[in-house]
């Protein structure tokens, strides 16, 4: 089985092999400018489970956490489809990049002191950090 994440326009993907594993949330507010969205959702896998192909331009930045977190995003379309932490093993991959309603539910949330207050997370999700 082998699942398809994609830019926008469809010139930047990664094929990922195998089960997609559960994805994690980020409330961060780097996430929410990055997405445009109240938090970030994203799924992290094996790096040789993945194949890039495309062409990607990258953006290193700081993250609240004052890592590096650098992201790959298509040139043409400006759609961030993937992106590496130093120290996190594997490829971090955009879940809406998918475009998949049947992708996993996500198993934890992070950065929850930043969450929106209207923002319902399900009792299920564990919480890593505020």
């Amino acid at each position: 089985m082998t699942h398809r994440a994609s830019c926008h326009c469809g010139q930047l993907t990664v094929d990922v092999s195998g089960e997609l594993p559960g994805s994690s949330m980020c409330h961060c507010l780097a996430c929410q400018r990055r997405t445009g969205s109240v938090y970030g959702v994203q799924v992290r896998v094996p790096v040789e489970r993945t194949q890039v192909s495309g062409r990607s331009s990258e953006y290193t930045r700081t993250g609240d956490s004052g890592g590096t977190v650098t992201f790959r995003f298509c040139p043409d379309c400006g759609s961030t489809v993937c992106w590496t932490i130093p120290g996190l093993p594997g490829l971090a991959i955009a879940a809406g990049a998918f475009a998949d309603p049947s992708m996993p539910a996500p198993v934890r949330s992070v950065y929850r002191a930043r969450k929106h207050p209207w923002v319902e997370i399900p009792p299920s999700v564990e919480h890593d950090w505020d």
